[in-house]
């Protein structure tokens, strides 16, 4: 797969974000992708919407995937966030047999992948996917700063 292709799935995740921040939930969003290029879910952060605090968009994400595919596994296919999976993701992202995982800012404070607990590394861990950090990472970032910033203001 090209780095534009990569780079394309990684803007529908920013899209979802955005669609998320306009909810009033944290601006988060994920794509995940069979190995053919075919997009088969897009979600936003749904945790405040569904009074649900595992709505994150990963798992939203991988529920309508494994749900139109009516499989618990998703070996073929690649995931696109917009942040570092926090561990519950991660885990999530583990049990689902995703085959790549593509972030784009990492989360020193609460991420479960290259920060944290690092999910994939622990030997209780039976799958790692191949994970990319970074793409699009500036403008994840900058969009979570402002989001946060405004937050903050009185």
């Amino acid at each position: 797969m090209t780095s534009e292709r990569r780079q394309s799935y990684m803007e529908m995740a920013l899209g979802e974000a955005r669609a998320a921040e306009l909810r009033g939930e944290v601006p988060i969003g994920a794509v995940i992708v069979r190995a053919d290029g075919a997009v088969v879910a897009r979600a936003g952060n749904r945790t405040r919407e569904l009074s649900d605090p595992t709505a994150h968009a990963e798992i939203v994400a991988i529920r309508a995937a494994c749900a139109a595919a009516n499989t618990e596994r998703l070996p073929d296919c690649d995931l696109y966030v917009t942040l570092e999976p926090c561990p519950m993701c991660a885990a999530a992202i583990s049990f689902a047999r995703v085959r790549r995982l593509y972030f784009a800012a990492s989360d020193a404070k609460g991420g479960g992948v290259e920060s944290g607990p690092r999910i994939f590394n622990q030997t209780t861990c039976h799958h790692a996917p191949e994970v990319y950090g970074g793409l699009c990472e500036t403008e994840s970032a900058l969009l979570l700063r402002a989001f946060f910033s405004r937050r903050r203001e009185p």
